[in-house]
């Protein structure tokens, strides 16, 4: 792909056009012209996500305009009243649409019954990006997405996680992406496989490398750390009282909240998982699932077995996938477990599977630390 790509525009001399030509010495030219020579070797090699990056100004959305005339102009009216899921094309299951809103690290569900018009910033930008991947869902022919200022108006921890999580759905599903931003801190996170940068008048194709390292401090924490992140789980905001909780930092910021329970019913000594969150900011990456593996390491370190039941389907679909994890009910209802599960009144109206962890435990004293902490 090579042009000569030119935006021209007539100047219509005013007083003020003349006094400026006079300040500053300016050539009494009729017409603005801007002028850029590109070439993207994009048939050279396969790709999956292209990078446009480059300061204001330097010729970026006009570029991507001149390639991709089609795919820059796309554009999505929100309804002010419905909830964003009556907003995707309506081929789509539900099914499809909860799978394409978790893909993209948007998998609060409560948040999902809200207009596009209340959301946060972020969560904005995350239901931007599945609405634009349900495009290719509904046109596999139209593939290609093109996403002009992209992640502009976002804080930046939301523009990196959202990266990760973008990435991994696109080349999960070979969708062609092309970014065009002023923010080249997203590089690490994208992972693009070829950047263009017009103000060096420069292209280069880059080797896939692993996302930046996210590290996390998991400590015990008190059941006064819930109240953060209750708005987010899909279930209802209690939280039993016997809950043994934890809680996971990035840095200075909470992350992740995890409470566990003793199991009620026979056999050996168990604990299931209760409540774990994800704040929606960090979402789409895997922490929930990576804190839920790490205390199930623990409790199977001090002798537990560790079990979890999920009616989620992006934490499902991990957990059929994890080496760590072990589906031992398959997704149903809980009626026919009436009998011996009296006590837990939910789950009869809604599909859940059961899982265990079967991954290595954590060695013993390092259990009875985190237990401890």
């Amino acid at each position: 792909m090579q042009a000569v790509v030119t935006v021209e525009s007539n100047i219509r001399e005013t007083a003020r056009v003349a006094q400026v030509r006079g300040l500053f010495d300016l050539v009494p030219e009729k017409t603005s012209r801007l002028e850029w020579s590109v070439t993207l070797p994009l048939d050279e090699k396969p790709w999956t996500i292209g990078l446009i990056t480059g300061p204001s100004g330097c010729g970026k959305s006009t570029i991507a305009r001149h390639f991709w005339p089609q795919q820059s102009q796309w554009a999505h009216h929100w309804s002010d009243s419905d909830t964003i899921l009556d907003g995707f094309p309506a081929g789509l299951s539900i099914k499809d649409i909860t799978a394409v809103l978790s893909s993209v690290g948007f998998s609060s569900p409560p948040a999902w019954l809200r207009p596009y018009r209340v959301l946060s910033t972020g969560q904005q930008f995350r239901v931007t990006l599945a609405r634009l991947l349900a495009e290719t869902l509904v046109a596999p022919e139209k593939a290609l997405i093109v996403y002009d200022e992209y992640t502009s108006v976002v804080d930046r921890t939301v523009a990196q996680i959202g990266s990760a999580a973008l990435a991994r759905t696109l080349r999960q599903h070979s969708i062609p992406f092309v970014a065009v931003t002023c923010h080249d801190d997203v590089i690490d996170w994208l992972q693009p496989d070829w950047i263009y940068l017009p103000a060096e008048k420069r292209f280069q194709w880059r080797c896939l490398q692993r996302r930046p390292e996210i590290v996390l401090d998991l400590v015990r924490c008190q059941a006064s750390a819930w109240p953060l992140f209750a708005p987010h789980h899909y279930l209802n905001t209690a939280l039993a009282r016997s809950a043994v909780c934890f809680l996971a930092s990035w840095g200075s910021k909470p992350v992740v909240f995890s409470a566990w329970l003793p199991f009620v019913g026979a056999g050996p000594p168990t604990r299931r998982e209760h409540r774990t969150v994800t704040l929606p900011d960090y979402q789409g990456v895997g922490l929930g699932n990576t804190v839920s593996a790490a205390i199930a390491s623990m409790w199977r370190g001090l002798g537990f077995r560790a079990i979890s039941t999920t009616t989620h389907p992006a934490m499902i679909r991990s957990r059929l996938r994890s080496p760590l994890w072990r589906m031992h009910r398959r997704p149903s209802l809980a009626a026919g477990r009436e009998s011996r599960l009296k006590k837990l009144k939910h789950a009869t109206t809604r599909l859940t599977a059961g899982f265990e962890y079967i991954g290595p435990a954590l060695p013993r004293g390092q259990a009875r630390a985190l237990l401890g902490s």
